[in-house]
């Protein structure tokens, strides 16, 4: 690598020394021209201070001329000096320009190629003058951490490193080594000394040098296996040897050398001693010539006794290494294990299930009886000893297998379930309706054993069993009496919700089948009585042959009566049930109860209804009576305001008896004393006798009756009385609810086997959320109208229908008026007072007989 020194001397337009050398000389120059044509300029001067003033001679002009001459070289020797010096500065300038570029450049070159780069000057501090290396394992990125080698290079290497530093230090000699970091990385460190100045440089190992350390670290790696090995040949105690190219002996171990009753290794390998006899040799030639290793099982001489052994044979790149296995004892307990299998192989023939054994090859070397049987397989197609493979291949074509979409996918994962060492277990469907568990299972040996189970009737049974046992807890668990099984030991076998529910024990409690002691000590607080329960203890765990039925009534704490009944099973179980029958107790006791209460109520009533006959209708008749008599012209005449008020008093006392005989109706009606006369009655007199009650209210208030009857509607099987009250009060609230010189609307016709009435009205209407409460008692509302009544009509009118087996509906709109639709039957069903139904024609049949 040049220095600074040539690399600047090689560089164009770098001013050198000598021409610097004669700038100066011509500078010195004409200084020297200039100070002596200063000096004579002066001399001239001080020489013509005598002359006479005013007085021009030749040597005055001569001094004249020659100073104008010395002006005009001092002017240009300055001029010529300037521009010296400014060329001097540029120079100066570009050569610090190009200095600075050549530094530059010289640390571009030196930061371009990766490396770390240490410098050393004698009488300074180290400096790390560049650290462009990267992705080199275990390289510090720190400059202080680089410099401490021990840290990050391994012992060997930076000892190494150490050792070479030293070296450059003191007699500068360079050096190149590849030392090896802590972490696995390898460097190339390099070493220069330059006068007082040495360099340490690290580098990426290149291609070659990196190859080279890979072979040299894998010779030291192969020269240690190669020991070990040989090492471990050396303590089998099995016969061991290498054979060249030629075949001659190599290298034994120590057992070859005792088995061939030899003194030592180098004799073994002098003489050539032999374990092999030359039959034996010449089928090992022959195996090895062909590029083939050799395994037989022979009989050798070693140590003057005749063995059978394992002989194996390697061919290695040209040699051969052999092995000699004793297998005596081998042999030994493959004759005792094949007596056993003998025997297991007879023993598996008899069982059900169907066995087959697969060996490492996956080829059939075992199937039982009834695996044959199974699967109706040919006994000699089996002695061929097919792969699991080809025997589901042939399941497959007999149409046995169940049915899948892809049958190579399903037998590949069938297959690499046992052949990865995980236990399969499944169950197969077969076409035939069969049920076939299989498990297969991957023996030490490397091969399979399958066993395949009829499942198909135990499946059957158990779903049986299953079903009859889900019905019985579905069954116990819907019942709401307690049932709990106890058998014959005394511990709950069985229990349905019930149970936990009215013994308030928890499931969890008793899913761990206690004993009958411990639940009559959990609910013994709510039912105290220990003699009853001593009888149920008893008649659970005992022995007896005839066993007894128990039963009873628990009153309990709580306030709940429960039934038990103790009923022995043939099986010597025995069943215990318990049922809640606080609510058929409380019911019979208030059935008793209300009735007397009715009873009393019935008599109350009818005292109540004749005292309202007596005490309130005599006196209204008395009323009305002396009120016709007052009206008579026969008493005298009566002025309009007496009359007026004598109309006021009649109306009043007939809407007051109207009111004392609905309510008494109503009260009738409730009490069940109310008995219908049914008879064939005319449609049109019982509208028109409604009509006629609600005329002059209709008159007052200018309204239309509009009465439409259709010509098929003649007579009507009711109570004519009870029927006119209905369609009064259905009429009278009509009107009163109507606008004035508004229509009221009154149609009849017959529909599917009853008679029907509709009353419509063009009044205020009803409320949508009043319209469900206007059939109750006394509900009365005026609503913007005059009408305001005892809130009676309606709901006696709807009684009225009901007793007569009809139906009556209201519908209206608020401010467009009102609908009622009554629909009593052509044969009416009414009830009775002891509350059975009877047929019209049958009622009006008897009153007519009558």
């Amino acid at each position: 690598m040049p220095t600074n020194s040539q690399t600047w001397n090689a560089m164009p337009g770098t001013p050198t020394p000598g021409r610097r050398s004669t700038t100066k000389l011509q500078l010195a120059l004409l200084l020297f021209a200039a100070m002596g044509c200063v000096a004579a300029l002066l001399a001239i001067f001080v020489g013509g201070r005598d002359v006479e003033p005013g007085v021009l001679n030749a040597r005055q002009l001569a001094t004249g001329g020659l100073v104008a001459g010395a002006i005009f070289i001092a002017g240009l020797l300055t001029w010529h000096m300037a521009g010296v010096a400014r060329k001097e500065a540029r120079r100066a300038k570009a050569e610090s320009q190009q200095l600075r570029r050549n530094l530059a450049a010289a640390e571009a070159i030196i930061r371009a190629e990766p490396q770390v780069l240490i410098f050393w000057e004698q009488g300074q501090a180290v400096r790390i003058v560049s650290h462009t290396l990267t992705g080199i394992l275990g390289l510090p990125d720190q400059h202080a951490e680089i410099l401490r080698f021990g840290q990050w290079l391994e012992p060997e290497s930076a000892d190494a490193l150490k050792n070479s530093l030293d070296k450059l230090f003191a007699n500068g000699r360079t050096f190149n080594v590849i030392v090896k970091t802590q972490a696995g990385g390898r460097v190339e460190a390099e070493g220069r000394a330059a006068g007082g100045r040495a360099v340490l440089r690290f580098k990426d190992v290149s291609t070659y040098k990196a190859e080279i350390a890979r072979i040299d670290e894998q010779h030291a790696a192969l020269a240690r296996d190669i020991r070990s090995s040989r090492a471990l040949l050396e303590t089998l105690p099995m016969p061991v040897w290498l054979r060249d190219s030629a075949g001659r002996l190599v290298w034994v171990n120590s057992a070859y050398v005792k088995a061939v009753e030899s003194e030592s290794e180098l004799d073994v390998l002098e003489r050539q001693i032999e374990l092999l006899e030359t039959r034996q040799r010449r089928h090992i030639a022959k195996a090895v010539a062909a590029g083939e290793s050799y395994k037989a099982r022979v009989h050798l001489i070693a140590g003057g006794q005749r063995k059978p052994h394992e002989i194996v044979i390697l061919p290695v790149d040209g040699m051969t290494a052999g092995a000699a296995v004793d297998v005596t004892d081998i042999e030994t307990a493959q004759g005792e294990l094949d007596r056993q299998v003998a025997a297991y192989d007879r023993t598996l023939d008899r069982v059900e299930t169907a066995v087959a054994l697969f060996d490492r090859d996956r080829r059939l070397v075992f199937h039982n009886a009834a695996f044959s049987n199974l699967w109706s397989l040919d006994p000699e197609w089996l002695a061929a000893r097919p792969t699991d493979s080809e025997i589901l291949d042939r399941l497959r074509e007999i149409g046995v297998l169940p049915p899948v979409v892809s049958h190579r996918d399903w037998k590949a994962q069938v297959l690499a379930s046992s052949r990865a060492g995980t236990p399969l277990e499944d169950t197969w469907h077969l076409t035939d309706d069969r049920i076939v568990k299989v498990i297969a299972e991957q023996r030490a040996d490397g091969g399979v054993t399958y066993l395949f189970a009829d499942e198909t009737d135990r499946i059957a049974l158990e779903g049986r069993y299953n079903a009859l046992i889900d019905v019985q807890s579905e069954t116990l668990d819907s019942l709401k009496e307690a049932v709990a099984v106890f058998g014959t030991d005394g511990r709950l076998k069985l229990f349905n919700r019930a149970f936990c529910d009215i013994w308030q024990i928890p499931p969890r409690k008793l899913g761990e089948l206690p004993h009958i002691g411990e639940i009559i000590a959990a609910v013994q607080t709510l039912f105290p009585d220990a003699g009853t329960w001593l009888r149920i203890g008893r008649a659970v765990t005992a022995f007896q042959d005839e066993r007894e039925t128990l039963s009873g009534q628990m009153d309990r704490t709580d306030n709940l009566v429960v039934d038990y009944a103790l009923m022995p099973l043939p099986d010597g179980a025995t069943l215990l049930t318990f049922a809640d029958v606080t609510g058929a107790k409380l019911a019979e006791r208030a059935l008793v109860e209300r009735n007397e209460a009715l009873v009393a109520a019935d008599r109350l009533k009818t005292n109540f209804i004749g005292h309202i006959s007596y005490e309130l209708r005599t006196p209204l008749t008395t009323i009305i009576g002396f009120s016709d008599m007052l009206s008579s012209p026969a008493l005298g005449e009566l002025n309009a305001k007496q009359r007026e008020y004598l109309a006021d008093i009649m109306f009043s006392s007939k809407t007051l008896l109207a009111i004392i005989d609905d309510i008494l109706d109503l009260t009738t009606i409730e009490a069940g004393g109310l008995e219908l006369k049914l008879a064939p009655a005319g449609v049109r007199a019982i509208i028109d006798a409604a009509i006629l009650g609600i005329r002059e209210r209709a008159i007052r208030s200018r309204l239309t009756i509009d009465i439409a009857v259709a010509d098929d509607v003649t007579e009507i099987m009711v109570d004519e009385a009870r029927m006119r009250q209905v369609l009064y009060n259905l009429l009278s609230n009509a009107v009163g609810f109507s606008k004035v010189n508004g229509t009221v609307h009154l149609a009849c016709w017959r529909d599917n086997g009853t008679i029907n009435f509709r009353i419509d009205d063009e009044g205020i209407g009803i409320p949508k959320d009043q319209i469900g409460r206007v059939f109750q008692r006394f509900e009365s509302r005026s609503r913007g109208s005059e009408h305001r009544g005892a809130g009676l009509g309606l709901s006696i009118a709807k009684s009225l229908v009901e007793l007569h087996g009809g139906t009556i509906e209201i519908t209206s709109e608020e401010g467009r008026g009102t609908r009622v639709i009554v629909r009593i039957p052509e044969q009416p069903v009414v009830k009775a007072r002891d509350g059975t139904k009877n047929n019209a024609n049958r009622l009006a049949g008897g009153a007519r007989a009558a």
